[in-house]
């Protein structure tokens, strides 16, 4: 058994491998991020402050007078901050290479001190940069000080020291590229989960009008042929609840336009259960015992969708149901829900959108829900809140 294990188990030095060829193709195949700002009046602005500092360092520095080279230089590589977003490794690769020739062909060049603007293309390559385009700038720049060293214009500590400054440019551009990439995927997080959460308030609310619409037109319908009048009872009925639907689904849009927390929408709480049994249907009898005072507004508004979505479940779902029962208690710890019928299931029972979104809405407070047959007949939900809430 055991030499079986170790035949099993791959070796240390290969699955170093794979870790390390994987990460290179990740690296190489990352994309360029979304979102790459245009060129604006600040890029302009900047490229003509630096045109500007280089003819005065051109004027002020006595070994530059006689080296208009090192002005045509320092001026001519401007125009590459205008592109260094959209196209950054062109932008350093005309950098580099013009500065490489330099060294090559005219060692005796000093550097202006105004160049250190070249430090912005390796940060905006690692910014704004694919994967491959990034290993090539490495290389551009790499080849850049061999160069500069290998003809005696850099000595190999001064080439150490611009390595590490170089290192710096692109730590910080790296570092800033995937902080926000972080910070777009946890903004994606929040955008879901307001989607769940809206998707829950729509169902716990237009939905369950909208149930009681259907549920009466059929009744209407069925009674009609012997009961005249009970078409008229159905539409009043019909009108109330699609007013009300109606009335909630302009709250709901209203929030969301408007930006505001979705707290400050209306919430029904605990002393509102006893209106889901004036709806039509089975009957419907209410029990509520122990301190229901004072319960945060979360914990009472999560008990009244608990209790009309279990409710809404039985008159649609449980056939022949005459009874449904919703019970209530609190003591100092917890507030327990149960809703019962004595209806019988429609075929096989799976949890639909409803049941999720009150196991969700139970969860986060930090309790629990749970939904399913009680005995041969009936369904039950029962769901157990901590008081205090989450």
């Amino acid at each position: 058994m055991t030499l079986v294990l170790w035949a099993d188990t791959p070796p240390v030095g290969r699955s170093y491998h794979r870790a390390v060829v994987h990460l290179a193709r990740a690296i190489w195949f990352e994309p360029r991020p979304p979102g790459v700002p245009p060129r604006g009046r600040r890029d302009w602005v900047l490229a003509g402050l630096i045109v500007a500092l280089a003819v005065v360092e051109f004027a002020a520095r006595p070994s530059l007078r006689g080296q208009p080279l090192a002005l045509v230089v320092t001026v001519g590589l401007v125009p590459t901050l205008l592109w260094r977003r959209s196209r950054p490794l062109a932008a350093l690769a005309v950098a580099f290479v013009v500065s490489g020739l330099v060294a090559v062909l005219a060692p005796e060049v000093p550097d202006s001190f105004v160049m250190i603007y070249v430090l912005a293309l390796p940060y905006s390559l690692f910014r704004w940069g694919s994967g491959r385009e990034m290993v090539i700038g490495l290389a551009c720049m790499a080849a850049n000080l061999g160069v500069s060293v290998a003809v005696d214009r850099l000595r190999l500590t001064d080439a150490l020291g611009g390595a590490a400054i170089l290192c710096a440019a692109v730590t910080l551009g790296a570092a800033l590229r995937f902080r926000v990439k972080a910070r777009t995927r946890e903004l994606e997080q929040v955008r879901l989960v307001e989607r769940e959460r809206l998707a829950r308030d729509l169902h716990d609310t237009v939905a369950h009008h909208f149930s009681a619409i259907v549920v009466r037109a059929q009744a209407g319908l069925a009674v009609a042929p012997v009961q005249p009048e009970a078409p008229l009872e159905a539409l009043r009925i019909i009108e109330t609840e699609a007013t009300r639907a109606l009335g909630e689904m302009r709250t709901i849009v209203r929030v969301l336009r408007r930006d505001e927390a979705a707290d400050l929408a209306p919430n029904p709480g605990v002393a509102d259960i006893p209106g889901l049994a004036g709806h039509p249907g089975p009957r419907v009898a209410v029990t509520m015992s122990g301190d229901l005072h004072e319960l945060p507004t979360a914990v009472g508004a999560t008990l009244y969708r608990l209790a009309q979505e279990s409710v809404t479940n039985a008159r649609r779902h449980a056939r022949h149901a005459s009874h449904i029962e919703v019970q209530l208690h609190a003591d100092d710890q917890v507030v327990r829900l149960t809703v019962r019928d004595d209806g019988e299931m429609a075929g096989a029972a799976s949890p639909g959108f409803g049941v999720l979104g009150m196991i969700e809405r139970a969860e986060l407070l930090g309790g629990e829900c749970q939904a399913g047959p009680a005995g041969q007949r009936g369904w039950v939900v029962s769901a157990v809140l901590p008081r205090s809430g989450r």
